[in-house]
């Protein structure tokens, strides 16, 4: 299980951006993460730069996959609906589930989503 955002854990750090000149001044192999835009997808998968999209909708998620994503983020009700599409595509995108706290974990895990992220570090 993927963890992103918990004291315990070490996680790599994701980068906000607006647009995409905001990409271009990340440090470099930087995950960037932003709420779903068509062209900040575009930019990043033509530009092979790693990036997490917030998505508020299944088919949003189907197109971040498509464009490459490395982490599909959204709430529990849409991170259980797209897992179950990742995991009959093989997606290589991972879905992350927004949680606030670590209570939350195990429904997570039994959920058989990929990973969970910190609404404190969106």
């Amino acid at each position: 299980m993927i963890i992103l955002g918990d004291e315990i854990v070490p996680y790599e750090a994701l980068h906000k951006v607006n647009c995409v000149q905001d990409v271009a001044n990340t440090p470099a192999n930087s995950t960037v993460l932003f709420p779903y835009n068509k062209a900040l997808m575009q930019y990043c998968a033509q530009n092979s730069v790693p990036y997490a999209v917030q998505i508020n909708e299944v088919k949003e998620g189907i197109y971040a996959n498509a464009l490459k994503a490395r982490y599909i983020i959204a709430s529990f009700q849409t991170a259980k609906q797209i897992q179950l599409i990742a995991e009959n595509y093989m997606y290589d995108a991972k879905v992350l589930c927004i949680i606030d706290s670590n209570n939350e974990l195990e429904k997570i895990a039994k959920a058989e989503i990929d990973g969970v992220v910190y609404s404190s570090i969106l």
